[in-house]
């Protein structure tokens, strides 16, 4: 009489034991990034072939800010209350604020970037046209921030939906006490990036970004910027491939020594042009800047950088310049 074989009992996921893993990368992950997501998303730098931008509409709100408003001290008209400030004594020009905003957008169209228009958030947020600030993007997606100022939290749970709707990854969000905003952040190479603490972005932010940066192989450098600076971009911008414009009396010793043990040449702009720094690079050696730093683009220039120059004083009131208000969303990697 022959025995019967003994049944070994199977958890009812067993078959899970069969299904292709995609836990570890392989070399068909370049393929699966574009059929899954349809784009390589983020950049590697900050000066390869700009590709896909993010931007938004202004907001009509602007059409509230009264010059009865005006702060002598601040010079500026400020409402905390009504969530906006503007610098100087006049209100804004809207027809002025609108061709501005549009002639950076037809420049960079005729550079062969592809803008996605947002449309324009017209609750509190005069500054959400600025879409550099809520978030950053590293290789593989978008890493959401937290904004300091109260005048313009609620804006992370919009830019959320949106790029997600992109089709953007999301790859992290600060949260907590963390705060984090876009303009303190820059790719100094592919690996390596700085973040900028300040008034606005704080160490609990940059340890959460650390850790966020490890998970893609990246390393952090903070950068503890001086007295009431907001962020990096005010002093510190890359615009070719080991090239920076900077201003070196925003940013600490310890960084300009990092520059150069990275082999990083820094330009220096002119230092009575306070918004030369605000600068989009759209690919390596090629910038746009703001009529308004006239010297810094001769330096430039003299460089051998392309400088595409277009009126952006009247943005420059509210509060940020050409950088602020965009966001790469895709851009090829300036070493190959």
């Amino acid at each position: 009489m022959s025995t019967p074989e003994a049944i070994v009992p199977r958890p009812v996921d067993f078959h899970q034991t069969q299904i292709e893993s995609a836990m570890e990368p392989d070399p068909r992950e370049l393929h699966l990034k574009r059929t899954i997501w349809e784009e390589e998303w983020g950049s590697s730098d900050e000066v390869g072939p700009l590709r896909k931008v993010l931007m938004r509409t202004p907001s009509q709100s602007l059409v509230k800010i009264a010059e009865e408003a005006y702060h002598e001290e601040m010079d500026a008209l400020v409402d905390p209350e009504g969530g906006w400030y503007w610098m100087g004594t006049k209100a804004p020009d809207l027809d002025v604020v609108a061709a501005q905003h549009g002639g950076l957008i037809k420049t960079l169209r005729d550079e062969g970037v592809e803008v996605e228009l947002l449309p324009p958030n017209d609750r509190i947020w005069a500054k959400s046209m600025y879409t550099r600030d809520p978030l950053i993007t590293v290789p593989g997606g978008a890493i959401v921030g937290r904004l300091t100022p109260k005048m313009r939290r609620g804006e992370e749970a919009f830019i959320t939906q949106e790029i997600a709707s992109l089709g953007v990854p999301i790859l992290g969000t600060v949260t907590g006490d963390g705060t984090l905003e876009g303009g303190s952040f820059a790719k100094l190479r592919p690996g390596v990036a700085a973040f900028g603490t300040s008034i606005r972005c704080n160490l609990a932010g940059a340890e959460q970004l650390r850790w966020m940066l490890a998970n893609i192989g990246w390393e952090l450098i903070v950068v503890p910027l001086p007295g009431y600076v907001v962020h990096l971009d005010v002093h510190f911008a890359m615009v070719d491939v080991d090239r920076a414009l900077i201003n070196p009396s925003g940013l600490p010793y310890d960084f300009l020594k990092t520059l150069r043990e990275l082999g990083i040449d820094c330009i220096v702009a002119h230092p009575d042009e306070p918004w030369a720094m605000n600068v989009l690079t759209v690919s390596p050696g090629r910038i746009i800047t703001s009529t308004s730093a006239p010297r810094t683009a001769e330096i430039l220039t003299s460089e051998g950088i392309d400088v595409l120059t277009i009126p952006y004083d009247e943005l420059h009131k509210n509060g940020g310049g050409i950088h602020c208000s965009t966001m790469e969303l895709l851009r090829d990697s300036a070493t190959g």
